[in-house]
């Protein structure tokens, strides 16, 4: 989904990003038992959301306030999957629709701000997310959205195939149903504070895999809600994509951004997938070594002589993406985002016309 691929292991450069087989993947969760409410030690629920990729699911968090409502975090993609999953889980908590105050939105990536605008619509709750996020989202699925063209022209220029550009349009035009209705958004402030659950949350600005992206961390529980930005075991995508808003240097961003969590003290963090885990500053330091590790791969391929960004992307991914352009719009883009830091650090150069097309080689 747009920029949610989280598919990297850190030991391997191959992307997969859908669930394989006949069944759908509420389906295939509800058999392996990944969607029922789970109690945390907290007492706030990590409910399992499916999605139809390889990443399984999305973590959702409801949290317990003092007036008897509750804040959600991150509902997940909306489907009509998802949405019977609400249902029963809520109906099983005990919870209804207009016991939702708020929800908080960590990033504005299909798989975490899918079903905000419907819980919305039910709840008749504020959907909190910054106004970055919500700049980005607007410009992905506003009306009048030209986001697709823009992409398909950005890789033409850096030497994607005709018959590869063609599935973007189509490709990223299946996401609006899985975003709608779209949610009336409050701003919510990096740098600010957040009471929740009985605690202040401290908003932590969090770039690199979503522009607008945002961590919250308690001094009290040393517990962090990292959204996509810290994932155990798997990486987030980090892609470079055109706009004169969006960052040019989204991986400098991370790496920074990681560096910056990494001096948090944690006994808990929540993270958009997989499972919760202690030490936020151990994974950030594993995170910006593997990235440390591709910067260095693609060094090496940039010194076999000048290439496309497409050229690069199938030697460092592997052409079996041409058969999956969700996957390869992801590879393509984190190629970018690789290729803007080694320009950046005066390691690559990149040479053509103005419109294209473009090659990189070592500097």
């Amino acid at each position: 989904m747009s920029g949610t691929a989280k598919e990297r292991t850190d030991e391997g450069r191959g992307i997969s990003d859908r669930e394989d087989g006949g069944e759908t993947a509420a389906e295939n969760a509800a058999q392996r038992g990944d969607t029922a409410a789970e109690r945390l030690e907290n007492g706030w629920f990590r409910v399992k959301i499916p999605l139809p990729y390889s990443l399984r699911y999305v973590n959702s968090y409801l949290i317990p306030e003092a007036d008897g409502s509750w804040t959600l975090i991150d509902p997940g993609l909306n489907t009509a999957e998802s949405r019977d999953i609400w249902l029963r889980e809520l109906n099983r908590l005990g919870i209804r629709f207009r016991d939702i105050g708020r929800i908080v939105l960590t990033h504005q990536h299909p798989d975490h701000y899918g079903l905000a605008g419907w819980f919305q619509l039910q709840a008749g709750c504020p959907v909190l997310m910054t106004a970055e996020a919500g700049r980005y989202a607007r410009r992905l699925w506003g009306s009048g959205s030209v986001f697709a063209a823009e992409l398909t022209g950005w890789f033409r220029n850096h030497g994607m195939p005709e018959e590869l550009l063609v599935q973007l349009g189509p490709h990223l035009a299946s996401f609006r149903e899985r975003v709608e209705p779209q949610p009336r958004l409050t701003d919510l402030e990096p740098g600010s504070r957040l009471d929740m659950g009985g605690e202040s949350w401290r908003i932590i600005d969090a770039p690199g895999h979503a522009g607008g992206g945002v961590c919250l961390y308690s001094d009290a529980s040393m517990t962090l809600i990292a959204g996509d930005q810290v994932l155990p075991r798997i990486t987030p995508n980090i892609s470079l994509i055109p706009g004169m808003q969006e960052d040019p240097d989204p991986l400098g961003s991370y790496l920074d951004s990681l560096r910056e969590l990494s001096g948090l003290e944690t006994r808990q963090v929540l993270p958009g997938h997989r499972d919760p885990f202690p030490d936020a500053g151990r994974r950030a330091m594993e995170i910006i070594a593997h990235h440390e590790r591709r910067l260095e791969h693609l060094r090496g391929l940039l010194a076999e002589g000048p290439a496309s960004a497409f050229d690069l992307c199938e030697r460092e991914f592997g052409t079996h993406l041409r058969h999956n352009i969700h996957n390869l719009r992801f590879a393509m883009s984190e190629t970018l985002a690789h290729l803007a830091l080694l320009a950046k650090r005066g390691e690559a150069a990149v040479s053509g016309p103005a419109g294209g097309p473009w090659t990189y080689a070592s500097a």
